[in-house]
């Protein structure tokens, strides 16, 4: 008979990181029983048992965990489909890896700001031709120590890409639902109803916001019409909250200075996708978050919620289900 504080299932697939886990989980939390099961009919068996459970589950995994309090999902900002209607009916309390690679999330946002600010994608082309053709002219450049920028989503990626901005002298805002106290580096951070107004004022828009649904189609040929002309948008958050096509546009009629994704709308950007070949497009595979430590961060995160769930303690990083985050 177990004796087990509470049992945890460990749902496939799993990643290569993750299959060391369970080892480590045992060890880190007293009393706790850790399931792995591999084909359906025994992940079936173990939800049946289960408190908790990390990984994704299906509307009809689902319904075989009835005495299911806590789920572990697998990524700061899960897939379109994992926050499915019946999740969000259950009571189940779910929480989410953010905050595990905010440094190297905003160290590369940084570095597409100054790329696009100090028209490195240019040069890139120009060396790539041989060719030497310096640009003296005072529109060659946007100076950081003058520009205004907009974070749209200011929470820890957010906050901490707006401090190292601010650095440079820059005149940072954001907009968030849910903080309402700037942190450091910010002049102030305004809600979501106020994104059309600041839009037209910021020289860089930042966004770090989650795919939700709200934010889907955020940047349509609407807002980006909005922006102010000259005007960089760079996106770390997610790739659906720009429509590609419509920035694609905004890029061909010179509304906007230029644009760096690091995540898009359809990934991977099929080859044919004009960005690609953009003169005034800068493209990252969604790699913003590589970086050493985030394996141990994510267990880390799990472990900690495993012990408070334990414990009887509240959980970190819980999200709110029906806002996907």
């Amino acid at each position: 008979m177990s004796t087990a504080a509470f049992t945890l299932v460990m749902v496939p697939p799993l990643s290569a990181e993750a299959r060391s886990w369970p080892d480590k989980l045992v060890e880190a939390v007293p009393g706790i029983e850790v399931l792995c099961p591999h084909g359906p009919q025994d992940v079936d068996a173990a939800l049946v048992r289960a408190d908790a459970a990390y990984g994704t589950l299906t509307p009809e995994l689902l319904g075989s965990a009835d005495r299911l309090r806590w789920l572990q999902a697998p990524q700061a900002g899960p897939p379109p489909g994992f926050y499915h209607p019946a999740l969000v009916r259950h009571p189940v309390e779910v929480t989410n890896m953010r905050d595990t690679y905010t440094d190297h999330v905003a160290a590369h946002t940084m570095a597409l700001v100054l790329a696009l600010a100090r028209q490195l994608p240019h040069y890139v082309r120009e060396q790539a031709a041989a060719n030497w053709a310096p640009d003296w002219s005072d529109g060659a450049v946007v100076p950081l120590g003058e520009a205004r920028a907009l974070i749209v989503g200011t929470g820890a990626i957010g906050a901490e890409t707006g401090r190292l901005l601010a650095a440079f002298g820059t005149r940072v805002e954001g907009i968030d639902p849910r903080v309402t106290k700037a942190p450091p580096g910010f002049l102030r951070v305004l809600p979501p109803g106020h994104l059309d107004r600041a839009l037209p004022e910021a020289d860089l828009v930042i966004l770090t916001v989650p795919h939700t649904p709200e934010t889907e189609g955020l940047m349509d040929a609407g807002r980006l019409a909005s922006m102010k002309e000259g005007a960089c948008l760079i996106n770390v958050g997610r790739g659906p909250t720009v429509r590609l096509d419509d920035l694609a546009a905004a890029l061909d009629t010179g509304r906007l200075r230029s644009a760096a994704l690091d995540v898009m709308e359809l990934e991977p950007l099929p080859p044919d996708h004009p960005l690609w070949r953009h003169p005034k497009a800068l493209i990252t595979p969604h790699v913003a978050g590589a970086g050493p430590h985030a394996a141990e961060r994510r267990f880390e995160v799990l472990a900690e919620n495993a012990q408070r769930f334990a414990d009887g303690r509240p959980l970190i990083n819980v999200v709110d289900k029906s806002l996907w985050f």
